[in-house]
Order: structure tokens, then C-alpha cells, then sequence
């Protein structure tokens, strides 16, 4: 039986003081506010969000694709042709060692979930491991030193593009058929046993370029009840590609014939027109982004007023993991909103500042797209919590929203003191309580890989 006293806490119907949180091992068992201090002490106590999507493989390029190439017109499409060739030096080990590393900022950033996207599943050359989920093995390998909760969604990519041209030169460590994807996610699950009971399994076609159409409900139907993810109109060439061969863009063919619903995650869908971005809010879907990455390789600005104002869900990802910092993440959301629409404060509402919406926005649909009973600090829930310290100067004398405020426009995740996930405290004084060790075997593991 453990038990947080904070100073002040968010709880779901609004900001408290003197709150104590009691859990019994993963789970919340009673939020008592205006109580006398019992336990651990903390300044600002927050849930921590799901991190919704990650490629954590993809840390290791961080800074590595910031020169021009011959083409005069740098993109997301000749930037995916270096992480391509990036992949032939990684082995299991080393995706091991650099997801543990991803995991280990995710916590430290406030995070308390990682939700990972895993493409990754052959050897170079395409050939499949003894264990056709060796790699998946290994993100839940890298939890259980970490101890971040996992969401684990193996992913099909079948094609390399919607004329079913086969796999080019590092695509080829994706592929699967159909039946060799429901094998591999099988033993994807069977990995997942290593993990405490608050792992969870999903689904993840790659997207509608990667992946037959005709495929896609029976993906959906694998998912049952258990989070289904897609990429969704992230770029404009995507789009294009999709229009000429189905008939309809993107977004039109995910309404007219998935269904989408709460269990559907669309990562990035930077390019929506106005009615998809209405029709899609207004299912129930979603948004998976990770404005830090979309800002990084030219994605576009994703309209996240028209989204919310049609009632639409979002959850926020680090997605390649250039940088993982939860604030970060968030204010460049809503900074890209004001520098599309020259305004200030796009996201807020009448009763809630920017920084309440972000995080309240994050927290909720973090947990959907995780299928984690997380986001709230309330009874019943996981405990994933976050504390940051109030001590800092630029939280200093702040309550309230205001808090939010000044940790995501005026601060960064050096204000995350710490934080537990699903009752385990995995950052203690801003620090992974194995920081050292991950450190020493991301070192190893990326020694060489930029030679």
C-alpha cells in the first residue's frame, strides 16, 4: 500500500489541495482531498499521459538527417530513404538497448505509458528470426527493465505502395503477409506475459499505402476490443497515391468503410480538408500526433480547431523520437495553431486555459489509444502519476491551470520530479531509477551506427 500526499493535485472534476493518493500495487484505491500529509510528499501531482506513438528504433537517428541530399527538395520521402538504409545495423540487441533508452526519457518526460508502433520485425535481407517476433520481444523486454507500461502494437506492412509493388531495400524488414502478421502477433502477445497484467496488445496496419484495403476490416476484427492504429493522411503525396487508386482520399475511405469508432487511433492526418476533419472528430476516432516529429519532416499543420470544436478526441506521440519531451510536444501544437491562423490561445475555452486543454486532451485520449485504464487520477485507475516540483522558479506562488500554463509554454520536463506508472516510481528527483545502466547500454548499443 503506497500513498502520495501532494500540495495540490488535478483530479477529474478540478484542482485540489492537500489530496492523498492511496494505491495497492497498480491500481488507485481512494483520492482523498484536504488531508493531513501522509506518505510521499509532492509539490504538483498530475496523471501521466500515454505516450500514443513511437518508433523507438528511430532515437538513434536524432540529428543524424539534418543535411540537404542531392535532391534540391528535402522531404519526408527522401528522409524515409535514410532511415531505410539506417536499419541495416541494427540487430536485436541494439533494438533492445535503444528502446529502453526511449522508454527511460518517455518516464522522465512524464509519460507513463508507451504506446509503441513496431514495424521492425526481420533480420536484414528480409529473413524472419527463429522467433518471428524477436523484436517485439525485445520493446517488452526493454519495459521490464524500464518498467514503463507497454502497449505493444506489431505492425503489417505488406506493400510498398497501393500497386502492390513489392518491399524496396530496408522496407523489407517490415513485410508480412496476412497469415504470417496473425502469427507473429501472437507470439507478440505471448511476449507480453514477461510484463505485469497492465500490458496491453493491439493491432497496427501501417497504413492504407502498405496494406491492402480489402485486408484492413479483417485487421480490424483481430483488434476485437484491443486499440487498432493507422497512419492517416500524413503527407500530401500519400493522399494523392490513395486518390488515384481507390477513388476517394484517405480519410473518405477510413469513414466509408472501417467504421471508425473509440478504439481507432489516425496518426498525424496533417492533411484533412475541413468535412473529413469533421466527419472523422465526430466518429469517435483519435488523433494520434506528434507535432514535434510532423514539424520536423514538413508533415503540415494539423487543424486541431476545427477538431476540437467538433468534439474530436487527440492523444500526443513522440513518434521518431528526435526529441521526447511531453511539454514540448504539446506546446508545439498549439503554437502550430496560432502561427496557421494568427492568433493567440487557439485551443482554450471560456473555462479552461491552453495548457488545461492540452493536457486534460492528452491524458483522455492517451488512455483510449493505449486501451489503458489511465488519465485520471481517481479510484479504480491505474496509478500513473506524475509530480512536478513546485519549488521551480517559474511555478513558483502559481495554482490552477496556471500551473499547466507555465509548465508547457514557459518551462520544459525538467519540472517532472516524479512519476509512476501503473504504481511503480520509476523517476525519482527527475532521474529513471536505472538512468545510469540504460544510459551505459544506449551507448554501446549506437557505438558505431554513425560510421
Amino acid at each position: 500500500m503506497a500513498k502520495v500526499w501532494a500540495r495540490t493535485a488535478l483530479l477529474p472534476d478540478g484542482w485540489a489541495n492537500d489530496v492523498v493518493v492511496t494505491f495497492d500495487g497498480a491500481r488507485i484505491t481512494s483520492v482523498t482531498a484536504n488531508a493531513q500529509p501522509e506518505g510521499q510528499r509532492v509539490d504538483i501531482l498530475l496523471p501521466a499521459p500515454a505516450n500514443a506513438h513511437s518508433h523507438a528504433f528511430q532515437r538513434a537517428m536524432a540529428g543524424l538527417t539534418e543535411r540537404r541530399g542531392p535532391d534540391p527538395h528535402d522531404s519526408f520521402w527522401t528522409w524515409r530513404q535514410l532511415m531505410f538504409r539506417f536499419l541495416d545495423r541494427l540487430d536485436p540487441d541494439r533494438i533492445q538497448a535503444i528502446a529502453a533508452f526511449v522508454q527511460m526519457e518517455m518516464l522522465e518526460a512524464g509519460y507513463g505509458c508507451n504506446v509503441e508502433f513496431h514495424y521492425l520485425h526481420h533480420a536484414p535481407g528480409g529473413t524472419p528470426y527463429d522467433n518471428l517476433a524477436e523484436t517485439s520481444a525485445r520493446i517488452a523486454a526493454a519495459a521490464e527493465i524500464t518498467g514503463i507500461g507497454l502497449t505493444l502494437l506489431p505492425v503489417h506492412y505488406q506493400y510498398g505502395g497501393l500497386d502492390k509493388r513489392p518491399l524496396g531495400a530496408g522496407q523489407i524488414r517490415f513485410g508480412t503477409d496476412f497469415d504470417q502478421f496473425t502469427r507473429l502477433h501472437d507470439a507478440a502477445g505471448a511476449a507480453l506475459k514477461s510484463l505485469p497484467d497492465d500490458a496491453r496488445l493491439g493491432v497496427a496496419p501501417h497504413s492504407l499505402r502498405a496494406v491492402s484495403p480489402d485486408t484492413l476490416p479483417r485487421l480490424r476484427a483481430l483488434a476485437g476490443h484491443n486499440p487498432f492504429h493507422m497512419h492517416l493522411a500524413e503527407q500530401v503525396a500519400e493522399v494523392t497515391e490513395v486518390q488515384a487508386a481507390l477513388g476517394v482520399r484517405p480519410v473518405e475511405w477510413v469513414l466509408d468503410n472501417i467504421g471508425p469508432d473509440n478504439g481507432c487511433t489516425f496518426i498525424h492526418c496533417t492533411q484533412m480538408l475541413p468535412h473529413e476533419t469533421e466527419r472523422l472528430a465526430r466518429s469517435g476516432a483519435i488523433a494520434g500526433l506528434c507535432p514535434i516529429t510532423e514539424s520536423s519532416l514538413g508533415d503540415g499543420i494539423f487543424d486541431g480547431v476545427t477538431w476540437t470544436g467538433a468534439g474530436g478526441a487527440i492523444a500526443i506521440g513522440s513518434d521518431s523520437n528526435i526529441r521526447i519531451a511531453l511539454a514540448e510536444e504539446l506546446r508545439t501544437l498549439d503554437y502550430s495553431q496560432r502561427l496557421r491562423d494568427l492568433s493567440r490561445a487557439a485551443l482554450a475555452t471560456p473555462d479552461r486555459s491552453t495548457g488545461r486543454v492540452l493536457f486534460d486532451a492528452a491524458c483522455a485520449g492517451g488512455a483510449l489509444a493505449a486501451g489503458r485504464d489511465c488519465g485520471a487520477i481517481a479510484e479504480g485507475h491505474l496509478a500513473d502519476l506524475l509530480a512536478l516540483d513546485g519549488s521551480h522558479v517559474d511555478l513558483d506562488g502559481r495554482a490552477g491551470d496556471t500551473l499547466l500554463d507555465s509548465w508547457i509554454f514557459a518551462g520544459d520536463d525538467h519540472m517532472v520530479r516524479d512519476v509512476w506508472s501503473a504504481g511503480r516510481h520509476l523517476v525519482n528527483e527527475g532521474r529513471h531509477i536505472h538512468r545510469a545502466a540504460i544510459v551505459d547500454g544506449y551507448r554501446k548499443a549506437v557505438a558505431g551506427l554513425t560510421a
